[in-house]
């Protein structure tokens, strides 16, 4: 995030649907929340019940490879006894059992299988290639179209991922590359940007991974909670630098992109991924920021007293439409509330409709990782977006407050972080003081898929699960926040 009074101002962002400007959005917003039904929380959706994923409960269960299952009986060059190659086949095995089943259903016509599966050890210098490509020191795991074939660097790429996001992030990773495969073999996107085809095979990937979430995969379960972020931060981990334009023929997309597709995939089907075409990603993502405007800016605001200040007032500018008593904001411990618990680094009293604001707690928030080991897969991403959508979240608590909302549950936690994802979109509009920078969405998916406060109550009660608060965050940025309450109740 960046001040727009400074030269190094980030690209301008903004939702690519629903309203532009925060006092439509919130006129909007007013009126949804006036509904008693909605406030009373009586919503009937899936996101109404805090304790489901796109439907499916919430659950601590087994996650990973199922007990007395072998081997798949698969024809794979070079396979070894290594028993990340196990996971590699029994991977491919049952993405390929799933589309069997799914793509008539879909396309209309039956699967044409992967025709080669290769394994190979990127760590050994050797003659051996994959479609042209000498197989030394490529760390990857791919589709090659030309041979209808996947293949996976077993000595280096899926160990440090194993390791790194245990076994189901090894299916995440081939479950996308027979996402690419159904795309050829669909001739979807056959002339599309990498960025799209790339979210596309993500779609695809969160597709198969319900069903293995549903417990209908062979080798495979997934639990819905410690699992499923498991398979969130993957897919985090593989996101664009900051920075990296769409128009860039390398760009894959920003971790906020890849989740999102993800995400459509799981909660909608493998019908939703089959529309995902250069438009609809362009109508999705083209606002947003991408690209820095000088190679000085690091799209980083300093948690100081004066920025977070800032940040304040941009929130009291935005939600002023509301017409709701503006919280009062103090630095200091103000003491107990009579009403509600203490969430440091951030916390409201709704008796007094006092913010409390510890800045150092909330810059801590905000202190980047040590990504200096380029072979490394970041499992998580910091900076200062970390610290302001926590204290976005807790801000918005003040306006439920003022609408006469129930400030009490999970579910407005889920609630929060959809306003929070409102407010965040909305930091870019010209008259405003501040703008959303490139990498602040990705840090706030982030921060809400490994730590709930961002998407707690007012007495810090955390929605269970890490895929609903980012699916949250995710309606408020895509849909505006006139959505949240309606979705979210409220």
């Amino acid at each position: 995030m960046n001040s727009s009074r400074t030269p190094a101002a980030s690209q301008r962002s903004s939702r690519s649907r629903g309203a532009a400007l925060w006092g439509t959005v919130l006129l909007v917003l007013t009126l949804a929340t006036g509904c008693s039904t909605v406030v009373n929380g009586s919503a009937t959706s899936i996101y109404s019940d805090p304790q489901l994923v796109s439907g499916l409960r919430v659950s601590e269960g087994p996650s990973g490879p199922r007990n007395g299952v072998g081997r798949a009986d698969l024809a794979v060059r070079g396979i070894s006894d290594d028993p990340v190659d196990t996971l590699a086949v029994n991977a491919v095995a049952d993405a390929e059992a799933f589309w069997q089943e799914t793509y008539p259903a879909v396309f209309g016509s039956p699967l044409e299988k992967v025709e080669k599966l290769v394994s190979y050890d990127s760590s050994v210098d050797s003659d051996e290639e994959i479609c042209g490509a000498d197989t030394y020191k490529l760390v990857n795991a791919f589709y090659c179209s030309t041979e209808h074939l996947i293949g996976w660097d077993r000595g280096k790429l899926l160990p440090a991922i194993e390791s790194r996001f245990g076994a189901m992030g090894v299916v995440t990773v081939l479950a996308h590359e027979y996402g690419h495969a159904v795309q050829r073999r669909a001739k979807l996107n056959a002339k599309a940007p990498t960025l799209v085809t790339e979210q596309q095979a993500d779609c695809f990937g969160g597709a198969f991974m319900r069903t293995v979430a549903e417990g209908k995969a062979k080798h495979f379960t997934l639990n819905t909670a410690n699992g499923l972020n498991a398979v969130l931060a993957t897919t985090i981990a593989v996101r664009d630098k900051e920075g990296m334009a769409p128009s860039d023929k390398r760009a894959h997309g920003s971790a906020f992109d890849r989740v999102s597709a993800f995400q459509f995939g799981f909660t909608d089907g493998a019908a939703r991924c089959a529309k995902i075409d250069t438009e609809e990603v362009r109508k999705r993502i083209a606002n947003l920021p991408n690209k820095f405007d000088s190679s000085s800016d690091t799209g980083e605001l300093a948690v100081t007293e004066r920025n977070v200040g800032s940040v304040i007032e941009s929130l009291k500018e935005s939600f002023r439409s509301n017409n709701v008593a503006e919280p009062t904001v103090s630095y200091t411990d103000t003491g107990p509330c009579t009403d509600a618990k203490s969430t440091p680094p951030v916390s409201y009293c709704p008796a007094t409709n006092t913010l409390t604001v510890d800045v150092p707690g909330l810059a801590a928030r905000a202190e980047k990782a040590d990504d200096t080991d380029n072979d490394a897969l970041p499992d998580s991403v910091s900076g200062d977006f970390s610290a302001y959508v926590l204290l976005a979240s807790r801000y918005t608590l003040a306006v439920q407050k003022g609408l006469g909302a129930s400030l009490d549950g999970e579910l407005v936690g889920l609630r929060s972080a959809c306003y929070a994802g409102g407010y965040a979109a909305a930091t870019s509009e010209p008259t405003g003081t501040l703008r959303l920078s490139p990498g602040d969405l990705d840090e706030a998916v982030s921060g809400l898929l490994t730590d709930g406060l961002a998407a707690s109550d007012v007495n810090g009660k955390e929605a269970p699960s890490g895929f609903t608060r980012v699916e949250a965050f995710r309606t408020g940025v895509l849909d505006g926040a006139a959505t949240c309450a309606t979705v979210y109740g409220g």
